[in-house]
Order: structure tokens, then C-alpha cells, then sequence
């Protein structure tokens, strides 16, 4: 696999994954998807608090399963653009949170994606999200909004679990 050198990943200073938390899970992200989304980490629009890769990852998951046609428009994505890439396109280690992994898992399992048609791995369904993520909002802000959300929505779970 290739790396980019400029655009760093989340690797700790040990070279271990920053995925070590339960809350968190390894994922691939193909190298463009990967590059807009290191632009939304670093625009002026992320802060107070500045969004890490976890969080965008799964505000791309979120926003794009948000709409009702969310699951139709991931599979449009893969079928007629992600499709017609080159297969070996670098991707880089990253992490999002369990529950859009566990979203992408259950898509991943779903019909649309067993026999006869054709099978898409995790890390072309996660980066099909960032994609579409990408042509609806360039600017990253629909991203940060989502991200606030599934912020929140974290908050609001871990307080139910810890009063419970």
C-alpha cells in the first residue's frame, strides 16, 4: 500500500493505530476521499472543537444514511463511480466511531450488496460516503454540522449509560 507523506494519518507516535479505544474502530479511506477529508480537519470551519478523523469519518456515515434515500444513493455511488476506479488506489488507516462502523457493517451485509450483485468491502462503502459528503457540500461544513450531532447524540448515550 502506498502512503502520501504529506497528508499524515492517525498514527500514534508508537505506529499503533489511534482505534485503540473501544469506542472506536480501524477503517480504510481511499487516498482522494482521504485528502478532501484532511482539508475539512484543517479548514478554519473545524473548531471550538476541532473535529478528528473519527468524527469526520462518521458524520460522512451519518449524512449520508440521514436522508431516506441515503442507501440507494450509496449504491449509485459505488456502482457507477467507485467502480470505475483503479481497484489498487492507495487508501490510508483511519478510525470512526463503533456505531457508523456498525452502519456500514449492516449495509455491507444487506442484500443489495450479496449475490447476484456485486460484493463492495467496508473500505469502499466508507469511502463512498466521504465522497458523496464531498460533491454535496466541497466545504466540509455538512460534515462539521453531523459531526456536532453524532457529538452530541455520544454524550447524550454515555449519560443515559452512566445515570442507568
Amino acid at each position: 500500500m502506498q502512503s502520501i507523506p504529506s497528508i499524515p494519518s492517525s498514527e500514534s507516535q508508537s505506529g499503533h493505530m489511534a482505534a485503540g479505544t473501544p469506542d472506536t474502530v480501524e477503517t480504510r479511506l481511499w487516498i482522494e476521499e482521504h485528502t478532501w477529508l484532511y482539508g475539512v480537519l484543517k479548514s478554519p470551519l473545524n473548531q471550538a472543537p476541532t473535529f478528528r478523523f473519527p468524527d469526520l469519518i462518521s458524520a460522512c456515515v451519518t449524512a449520508v444514511f440521514a436522508p431516506p434515500e441515503g442507501y440507494r444513493a450509496l449504491f449509485a455511488y459505488l456502482g457507477t463511480q467507485l467502480v470505475l476506479r483503479d481497484p489498487a488506489t492507495a487508501r490510508r488507516r483511519e478510525a470512526m466511531w463503533r456505531h457508523q462502523y456498525e452502519q456500514l457493517q449492516d449495509v455491507q451485509r444487506s442484500p443489495a450488496n450479496q449475490h447476484p450483485n456485486p460484493k463492495f468491502q467496508l473500505d469502499q462503502l466508507t469511502t463512498a460516503a466521504v465522497a458523496l459528503c464531498s460533491d454535496a457540500d466541497p466545504s466540509g461544513a455538512l460534515v462539521l454540522r453531523y459531526a456536532r450531532l453524532n457529538m452530541a447524540e455520544r454524550a447524550k448515550h454515555h449519560s443515559l449509560e452512566a445515570s442507568g
